[in-house]
């Protein structure tokens, strides 16, 4: 077997719109594909024996033991794989269920699908389930359990903490997406302009200044006191020379911490001699210079959570602890206190795993016992002073016994301080008792407080904190039918095989007229507002999401490429218009791509991807699009040239929305309704009619538009300022007229689009037609010689050039396949090549006739109008010297 492409998705997919993390692995079996499981000796009995979980996948049968009933009855290798990669996965701790395997076009090969929860360990799963498969083929040994643990440690690594994940996933159920900025702990939430961000627990909305008071302990200690909060007395030092005069002041027993610490480091509790005060100061000056000595206050340890000024969770915090079984170390007591899943490494796990630390060996001591000290059966031992969960510490929620006055005294610490997202740390002797007589002092407040211990307590009920965080950043509004959905920016996207940046500029355009500062991306880059802030072919999901990530922009029109749709998928989850132009014969052959039909599929992504509530955009003069609508649940809006057209019509008089080209203007239908926009001789980009495409390109853009509910005045005036130029369209029907002839240049580079740009070139009202054109190097040869054949129908004269990049294959071949294609529809057409675009579109210059339209189909846009305005630049300066001018 051998991995011939193994790729990651991201979002919305060819596979599946809904399941957005999926690994899609092209395998081929090679002689394996002639040997389906049943004839692999012993193939199944060392797959159950290796993995009998496996039993637990249904398989198409739906039946635990389907997979393995398949497995027996024979199946092939693919396949295996599929279940083999889900699997190990879910034995790492990453529940994953869904999966396919199809055949391609190559005999043998396959495309085998299947979700991951974190990337890294999906790729590596893939990987390791073919080294699993071709074990079990061969018979022999594999440790399975070494790739299980590789996987879990990816996992730890990779995957968001539980504090992030609470508020991630609350955000998720709100229907607010989220995009991951680093490998930690920073995310995006919402998009655009209405996107907040978080880090653990610390928000885009967070105050600095109340992060730094919150460090600088007994500035808070002293600015609750100033409020009559009860706090412990203490004093802050540097040097142990001061802590005698300290001794004066307070009594034992004391605390010592790091004025700026955190997570429990450098803190001692209870300090009853003079010794361990000063074994306590040199630990506390670990992590800091200077060092906070305060009061005991005795009683249990809580954790208070105020989350928007109101106080959401309470957790009795109990520091690491073993319990004695009369025969079992120390040692051996944490070992097994370790062994508990749901303990981990710093954070990363709901608990966190107990270390012998210096503090827990002096704390030993002080009990004359050491690591190998044997306890008695059912004694209790605590291994930290400390009550941190990030120290080996449980937790047990109280929330629901504290008294109203401890409640109120929290919200007013949190808002002293100044937090969104406050962490109370508070000792009380009995915390359903009212203020004074609980003995409850407040100890810490803390910025950035972890949510584990309150949303997987050791004991007592969950709280869903992460909503609460949720509901703080996105607050449901009061009207909802008047407001947009909380974290999203309106999204237009748009897809096709022709017309598409057209379309997303003449859509950005007239959203602009609204007032919005819009971010597109088009295939010459990334636009933000006015400035383009990226060049180059800028249609894939990395591209989209600069866009999403910007916090000015608030509203998106995405122009969304086949080639990126298939490499990752899209980059947002859903979008409120989805606009497919057309789908014809174009990029054939490319990634498993090699029909129309299934062309049309990934373009229907973009269509499938539409919220509920809004509208896919689909052509009605184009069967491919038009199908799609078969499949939508969302709301349709169809476009046609044919305003009679019996589909249209049906749908409209039904209710539903369409944009058609009706006596001469651009009509939106609706039932009964019949709203002219605007004439078509009024709209630049129509070019007075002759440009049927062009035509279909508004019909979508005006539609979308109306769809976000645009008024149609506003619509009509961009429809009138909206000039077909290079700076607005650039390759798009560029028009250069002098005074005895014209340049046309466009990017148009399949049958399709030269088909569509010919209506128009047919009409120009010249005497002779000149095509410089080329054939892309990785399409089919029928591709390449239909460009021909369409060529030869419109042009007297063509020129062939080539494109820097012939993606491998040989130029002269490409020319001889659209000679090919010429000559098949006309053998007299003069056909020469002239390799380097410039040279040919300066050939043609400088030998054109009168009355001749020289179509210049570019790939170096740019630089071909830039030597297009050096010649009329010339033609400007001499013309009132004829005889100066050379062919013109």
């Amino acid at each position: 077997m051998k991995i011939k492409d193994i790729r990651a998705l991201r979002g919305p997919n060819y596979w599946s719109v809904r399941r957005h993390k999926l690994i899609v692995m092209k395998l081929d079996l090679e002689q394996l594909e002639h040997f389906p499981t049943n004839t692999i000796d012993g193939f199944y009995d060392r797959l159950r024996q290796l993995i009998p979980s496996l039993y637990e996948h249904r398989c198409s049968e739906g039946r635990p033991g389907g997979f393995f009933y398949r497995v027996q009855t024979g199946t092939w290798m693919g396949h295996v794989i599929e279940h083999i990669a889900l699997e190990i996965q879910t034995l790492a701790g990453m529940a994953c269920g869904f999966g396919r395997t199809r055949v391609t076009d190559e005999p043998g090969v396959y495309n085998v699908v299947f979700a991951y929860q974190e990337e890294r360990a999906g790729l590596y799963a893939a990987r390791c389930a073919v080294d699993i498969a071709q074990a079990l083929i061969d018979g022999t040994a594999y440790d399975l359990q070494a790739d299980i643990d590789f996987l879990s440690q990816l996992y730890e690594a990779d995957r968001l903490g539980p504090s992030t994940s609470a508020i991630v996933n609350a955000c998720v159920r709100k229907g607010i997406p989220y995009m991951r900025l680093d490998a930690d702990s920073t995310v995006q939430l919402g998009y655009g302009a209405r996107q907040k961000r978080i880090q653990a627990t610390v928000t885009s909305q967070t105050s600095t200044i109340a992060v730094e008071l919150a460090a600088d302990k007994n500035e808070t200690k002293r600015r609750l006191g100033n409020v009559n909060i009860p706090v412990p007395a203490g004093e802050v030092i540097e040097t142990e020379n001061e802590l005698e005069d300290v001794l004066r002041r307070l009594d034992f027993p004391l605390v010592v911490k790091p004025l700026d610490g955190n997570h429990g480091r450098g803190v001692t509790t209870n300090i009853q001699t003079i010794e361990a005060l000063f074994n306590a100061f040199q630990l506390a000056k670990t992590q800091g210079d200077q060092v906070l000595i305060e009061q005991f206050a005795s009683g249990d340890d809580y954790r208070l959570l105020v989350i928007d000024y109101q106080l959401r969770a309470v957790a009795r915090r109990v520091p690491a602890r073993v319990l004695g079984n009369g025969s079992s170390t120390i040692s051996q007591l944490v070992e097994e206190v370790n062994r508990d899943p749901r303990r981990g490494e710093g954070h990363s796990n709901l608990l966190t795993k107990i270390k012998f630390d210096q503090a827990t060996l002096t704390l030993l001591e002080e009990h004359n016992l050491t690591v190998d000290s044997v306890l008695p059966a059912g004694h209790e031992l605590y291994l930290k002073k400390t009550a941190n969960l990030s120290t080996g510490g449980t937790s047990v929620d109280v929330t629901d016994q504290v008294h109203p006055e401890i409640k109120a005294m929290a919200e007013r610490a949190a808002r002293v301080i100044g937090l969104d997202i406050c962490g109370i740390d508070l000792i009380a002797k009995d915390i359903t008792r009212p203020l004074r007589s609980s003995g409850a002092v407040i100890i810490e407040v803390n910025a950035g407080p972890g949510l584990r211990m309150h949303t997987h307590p050791t004991e007592g009920q969950p709280r869903d904190v992460g909503k609460a965080v949720a509901d703080m950043l996105f607050p449901e509004p009061r009207e909802r039918a008047l407001t947009p959905l909380a974290g999203r920016i309106p999204i237009i996207a748009v897809t096709g095989t022709n017309g598409k940046t057209t379309t997303t500029r003449l859509t950005r355009h007239l959203v602009r007229q609204a007032g919005y500062t819009v971010g597109f991306t088009t295939t010459e880059g990334i636009y933000i507002g006015d400035s383009l802030i990226e060049e180059g072919d800028c249609t894939g999901p990395q591209s989209a999401q600069k866009v999403l990530q910007d916090s000015s922009v608030d509203f998106a029109v995405l122009e969304c490429a086949r080639g990126g749709m298939l490499r990752s998928g899209l980059a947002f989850d859903q979008c409120d218009v989805g606009i497919v132009t057309n789908v014809a014969a174009d990029h054939l052959g490319l990634g498993g791509i090699n029909s129309v039909e299934d062309m049309a599929r990934v373009k229907a992504i973009v269509a499938e991807s539409v919220k509920k509530d809004g509208y896919a955009v689909l052509n009605a003069d184009n069967p491919y699009t038009f199908a799609m609508h078969y499949d939508l649940s969302c709301n349709v809006a169809l476009f046609s040239m044919n305003p009679a057209d019996e589909r249209v019509v049906a749908h409209y008089r039904a209710g539903g929305l369409a944009a058609v080209y009706e006596d001469g203007f651009v009509m939106i239908r609706r039932g009964n309704e019949r709203i002219p926009v605007e004439n078509i001789k009024n709209i630049p980009l129509a070019f007075e009619g002759k440009a049927p495409f062009m035509i279909e390109n508004i019909l979508a853009a005006v539609l979308a538009v109306y769809c976000q509910n645009l008024p149609v005045d506003l619509i009509a005036e961009g429809l009138r300022s909206f000039l077909p130029s290079f700076e607005n369209t650039p390759g798009r029907m560029n028009l250069f007229c002098f005074r005895n002839y014209c340049v046309l240049v466009d990017y148009a580079h399949n049958p399709h689009g030269l088909t569509a740009l010919g209506e128009y070139i047919k009409q120009a009202g010249v005497a002779r037609r000149i095509g410089i054109l080329t054939g892309v190097g990785d399409r089919r040869d029928e591709d390449i010689r239909a460009v021909g054949r369409v060529a030869g129908q419109i042009f007297d004269e063509l020129i062939i050039r080539f494109d820097e990049d012939s993606r491998g294959r040989d130029k002269a071949q490409i020319a001889d396949l659209i000679r090919q294609g010429v000559w098949e529809v006309n053998g007299a057409i003069p056909v020469q090549v002239i390799p380097d675009e410039l040279e040919a579109l300066t050939y043609a210059i400088e030998h054109v006739q009168n009355a001749t339209m020289i179509v210049h189909l570019s790939d170096r846009i740019h630089q071909s109008v830039e030597l297009v305005r050096g010649f009329k630049e010339l033609e400007e300066r001499f013309e009132l010297h004829p005889d100066l001018l050379v062919n013109v």
